[in-house]
């Protein structure tokens, strides 16, 4: 802190350096309270006791810092010369003078001090014998079957009948798979502009299925202890192998299988590593039977080869901006509870072109601002019209343009092996080639 005397900011560093001595700490203490600065006294106070409980010289600066009545002395004896006073008699409801003080209640104390001092330790992420809590599995949350099909995905009928073709139609007719030989093995990519409803999707799939569901981010797996991150990842799919049939949604999948080559952290190329391995079932010995594995990204140049090779997630779906089909259901949707008025939808959806979904809800929630606004200033409420929601299409520009001027290069530039090829087909019809 900048108003911190010398000596302050000199004991805290050195209180910092060493944590465990219970004697420096209190000195510490002791300067804040002289300073009036009885919170962070009480702070260290607790902190001490931690190190060193039933400490009295703790206990008693964590008294005097909160502020509560501590023992009383012993009054001095009247000087000899004087006639000593009679003692006074004391009242039916106060104690007698030789009655013991009520011992401190360290419980009152701990709930007055615990939004002050936070946990000193983290719960320990390992046993001794190497078993942690960190990653259970048992702690991954799995959702049940959901009742989303795809035929709640409004438009889009090129993408469902891919999905269709290569993903639910084996899986759907087994008698089928055996006499042509399809093996179950492998997963999908879905790519495309960020807002396009790939989540969505995955969750239709799982529905489609009868599939339970299970979520995985970055943010699931990276773990600040060495080898824990790779033990999430074994974790998840231990879940999902015992929740099966199960879709494991790896989102953001860039961020999760990044390019190896590209990784200057050790840590990240082990998940990398760590997630091939469980891909392949080789961990399990069982395989992935019934484990049925989706992604999505908006950047699949940037997700690491070996996750896409055969057996892995070897099939790409490119997930387009919707389509006005879709651009009808979803702006139906965002405005299915808004007080609105003899709204064009045929007009709205022309003028939304390329808009993402994400873009269509904000649409909606920007027009809804208007008529709110003109409402509070004129004292009348009043509906949302067709006028509202084109002035709302107007001010905003589809969030899909910077994608597509990245992707275009890509796509023109690095389509290794026809990986991009429904993208370049995209990009011609559109003429942005």
């Amino acid at each position: 802190m900048a108003d911190e005397s010398p000596l302050i900011r000199s004991l805290r560093a050195a209180v910092a350096a060493a944590p465990g001595d219970v004697p420096l700490r209190l000195h510490f203490a002791e300067l804040l309270l002289a300073e009036g600065r009885n919170d962070e006294a009480v702070a260290e106070a607790a902190v001490a006791l931690q190190h060193a409980p039933g400490d009295a010289d703790a206990r008693a600066l964590m008294v005097r810092a909160m502020g509560l009545p501590t023992t009383p002395a012993t009054p001095m004896p009247p000087p000899a010369t004087e006639t000593p006073a009679p003692a006074p008699t004391p009242a039916p409801d106060e104690p007698a003078p030789d009655a013991p003080t009520p011992s401190f209640d360290w419980n009152a104390a701990e709930q007055q001090v615990q939004d002050l001092v936070g946990p000193r330790f983290l719960e320990d992420p390992q046993a001794a014998d190497g078993d942690g809590t960190a990653g259970d599995a048992a702690a991954w949350d799995v959702d049940a079957p959901g009742s989303v099909r795809l035929a709640d995905v409004g438009g889009m009928e090129e993408v469902k009948d891919r999905l269709e073709a290569a993903f639910l139609a084996p899986m759907r007719n087994p008698e089928l798979r055996r006499l042509y030989g399809k093996s179950l093995r492998g997963g999908l990519l879905l790519y495309g502009p960020p807002g396009c409803g790939k989540t969505f999707i995955a969750r239709a799939v799982a529905g489609e299925l009868g599939a339970s569901f299970l979520t995985v981010s970055l943010s699931d797996v990276l773990d600040m202890w060495i080898g824990a991150s790779e033990k999430n990842i074994h974790d998840i799919f231990e879940t999902a192998r015992r929740q099966a049939p199960c879709v494991v949604f790896l989102d953001e999948l860039d961020a999760l299988g990044a390019k190896r080559s590209r990784t200057h952290h050790s840590g990240l190329r082990n998940v990398v590593n760590q997630l091939l391995t469980e891909l392949d079932g080789i961990a399990s010995g069982a395989g992935n039977e019934g484990v049925f594995v989706l992604a999505a990204t908006n950047v699949p140049w940037d997700v690491d080869i070996a996750l896409r090779r055969p057996g892995r997630l070897d099939r790409t779906l490119l997930v387009l901006p919707p389509d006005a089909a879709a651009r009808e259901a979803i702006l139906r949707y965002h405005l299915r509870e808004r007080p609105i008025e003899a709204v064009d939808l045929g007009k709205l959806v022309k003028a939304t072109e390329d808009f993402s979904g994400a873009d269509l809800a904000h649409v909606c929630e920007t027009a809804a601002e208007a008529a709110l606004l003109d409402s509070a200033r004129s004292g009348s409420v009043r509906l949302i019209t067709t006028k509202d929601l084109l002035g709302a299409a107007k001010q905003i520009k589809p969030s899909t343009e910077p994608w597509f001027a990245a992707a275009r290069n890509v796509a023109m530039f690095a389509n290794e092996g026809g990986l991009y090829d429904d993208l370049l087909a995209h990009l011609k019809r559109k003429r942005k080639l």
